[in-house]
């Protein structure tokens, strides 16, 4: 089974191989990921895009084995359309994080998926959760992940409250290439999205768009 970063292939415990990163500021989120799949050794696909959309102006980075974690965006979608027409009106970002919440742990034996949800409403603004075992945790960002192991510096010292749009979508590129160049599990292009009150954008960062800190 193709695993985002799985470096011992199908016979073993899927790895949890990959970069993702999400992050709230005043009006909205930004939204990363890296794109590399592997199964094994051998890197299957090298531009998967990791952000899966769960309803208009929200998004989960996945984050463990690939078919895993796309069943888990594929119920919590169909759930959030239903959801959505009984109230008559868009899902709360809330709502959607109990969602994955309640399938990964109703499945937590059967399912490698760990995912991070993240969105705008009208009632809350943007908003970030770490959803793990059960647990859903509102966070101002959430990076997962094994190449999350080698930023959590960076991140710490760069993060402050308060930042804007653009600040914030250079934290996420700058922590996702880090990741990228030191984590075997990671790699590919990088993912972005933002959403707001006015909708969302997502774009891809590729080639020599992608930032670097120092010269191989």
């Amino acid at each position: 089974m193709p695993g985002f970063g799985d470096p011992r292939g199908s016979s073993y415990e899927v790895s949890t191989g990959t970069t993702i990163i999400a992050i709230e500021f005043e009006g909205g989120i930004v939204i990363g990921s890296d794109s590399r799949v592997s199964a094994g050794d051998a890197v299957v696909n090298r531009a998967f895009n990791k952000l899966a959309p769960l309803h208009s102006n929200i998004f989960c980075a996945l984050s463990g084995s690939a078919a895993d974690c796309q069943a888990v965006a594929d119920m919590v979608h169909y759930y959030l359309e239903a959801h959505s027409m009984e109230v008559e009106g868009p899902p709360l970002v809330i709502a959607a994080a109990n969602l994955v919440k309640g399938v990964s742990y109703k499945y937590k034996e059967e399912l490698s998926a760990h995912l991070i949800v993240a969105g705008w409403d009208k009632k809350h603004g943007g908003q970030v959760f770490g959803t793990l075992g059960g647990m859903i945790t509102r966070q101002p960002f959430a990076i997962g992940g094994s190449g999350s192991s080698y930023i959590y510096g960076y991140v710490d010292s760069i993060y402050k409250p308060g930042m804007t749009l653009e600040q914030c979508e250079r934290f996420v590129v700058h922590a996702l290439s880090l990741a990228m160049s030191r984590d075997g599990s990671s790699g590919g292009v990088i993912f972005l999205a933002t959403v707001t009150k006015d909708g969302k954008k997502e774009r891809v960062i590729s080639g020599d768009n992608i930032p670097k800190f120092y010269d191989l």
